[in-house]
């Protein structure tokens, strides 16, 4: 990134409005300017009172005392655009100045704080040949003054416009590289923001998916079940349809309560109001043999200790997810789901005696497939609890999945 603007660029030292320092700056050139043109002016009048141009002296030095303030008002109150500079305001003051300097040579010394504003207001190509014209100017006016000649008026004045050249340019673009890194930071502070924003966004996004994957998704398959069984069985059993009917307005009604529950990022039903994760598993394989027909047993391995909330709701999912991989896809006539707490750490185990697979060959259950989402959003939420999932399944044995969440970091 360029940090410094070319020679013939806008002017270096940029946009001051607003800037209490640059205008605090511009005040002090210009009462200097004013002090050293009434210095000037009273000077005039002391030694050249019979002068005929008296008149004119004072017109152009008051001319002058309104100029080079609304000029330099203008500068930082009303900048120009960077890349059209205005002229005019300096242009007006030079000119008045070359006028009274010709008139009377006193007011040479007025061209410091005039160098300023020309460095100020102009872009460097102009500026540059403007300081040196008005220390040639300055030379001649201080050769042009009545006594001895001396060469330092000759050498003082180009040294000091040097000196004061070089400093300010240094200044200037020491000046605009702090503005060019400032404008970097904002902007990567704005971008990491828009990241952040896009992140949560996203991590949102993830956890709706989970929690209707792992729920309303398991439940509408549940009522499609049982609808399905209702169908069948309406003419040859009714009462039996009826029931089916029953069960499934009730997965309906727990689905609808779960959807606004995760819709504002609350526990699971199971577990609020105190419940807790081996009760809640314990009545989630009561439910699903109830709903399914699919024999599910619990068992709780260990002494339980207590779980934070994250925890018992990433535990419950998972289980909820693991049983509708076995109901959809497994073909198993039993299955169970075991808690164990193991010290350093809790592990849940789901079970089945399923056809199996090859966990080797990507099987699409296994990696999603078409439905897509049921281990990969396990792993998802043991990752973010840094608990870690294990799959074993061998064709025609069956599957277990193993979830371990470590309890110390909890």
């Amino acid at each position: 990134m360029q940090h410094t603007r070319p020679s013939g660029g806008p002017p270096l030292v940029g946009r001051d409005a607003g800037n209490p320092d640059a205008g605090r700056v511009a005040l002090l050139l210009d009462s200097a300017f004013l002090l050293l043109l009434a210095a000037a002016l009273s000077r005039y009048l002391t030694h050249h009172a019979d002068s005929p141009w008296i008149p004119w002296v004072i017109g152009l030095s008051t001319a002058l005392a309104v100029a080079q303030p609304t000029a330099s008002w203008l500068e930082y109150r009303r900048p120009a655009a960077p890349d059209r500079p205005r002229r005019w305001p300096v242009a007006l003051v030079v000119a008045l100045w070359v006028v009274l300097v010709l008139l009377a040579p006193s007011f040479a010394w007025c061209a410091v704080p005039l160098i300023y504003t020309g460095l100020r207001a102009l872009p460097a190509k102009a500026a540059i040949p403007l300081v040196a014209a008005l220390t040639l100017l300055v030379v001649i006016a201080e050769i042009r003054l009545p006594g001895t000649a001396d060469a330092t008026l000759v050498l003082l004045p180009p040294a000091v416009a040097a000196l004061a050249t070089g400093v300010f340019l240094f200044m200037a673009r020491q000046a605009a590289r702090q503005r060019a890194l400032i404008a970097d930071l904002v902007r990567t502070r704005r971008e990491l923001a828009a990241t952040e924003r896009r992140e949560g966004t996203l991590a949102e996004r993830e956890r709706l998916a989970m929690e209707i994957h792992d729920t309303l998704a398991q439940g509408l398959s549940s009522q499609q079940m049982l609808l399905q069984a209702a169908d069948r069985t309406w003419d040859t059993d009714p009462a039996t349809a009826r029931t089916h009917v029953r069960t499934a307005a009730e997965v309906a009604a727990r689905n609808l309560a779960e959807a606004r529950r995760f819709v504002h990022d609350l526990a699971p039903a199971e577990l609020a109001d105190g419940g807790t994760i081996d009760g809640a598993l314990r009545a989630l394989a009561e439910r699903e043999s109830a709903e399914s027909g699919l024999p599910v047993r619990f068992h709780l391995d260990g002494t339980p200790v207590p779980l934070p909330t994250a925890v018992q709701s990433a535990l419950l999912r998972i289980a909820q997810g693991a049983l509708a991989n076995v109901r959809e896809h497994a073909g198993a006539s039993a299955a169970a789901i075991t808690l164990s707490y193991l010290g350093d750490q809790a592990v849940l185990d789901i079970a089945d005696d399923g056809q199996g697979f090859d966990p080797s060959t990507g099987d699409r259950r296994v990696s999603g497939g078409a439905r897509g989402y049921g281990l990969p959003a396990m792993r998802a939420r043991l990752r973010q609890l840094g608990g870690t999932l294990t799959v074993e399944s061998t064709p025609g044995e069956g599957t277990v999945v193993s979830a371990a969440i470590p309890l110390e970091q909890r």
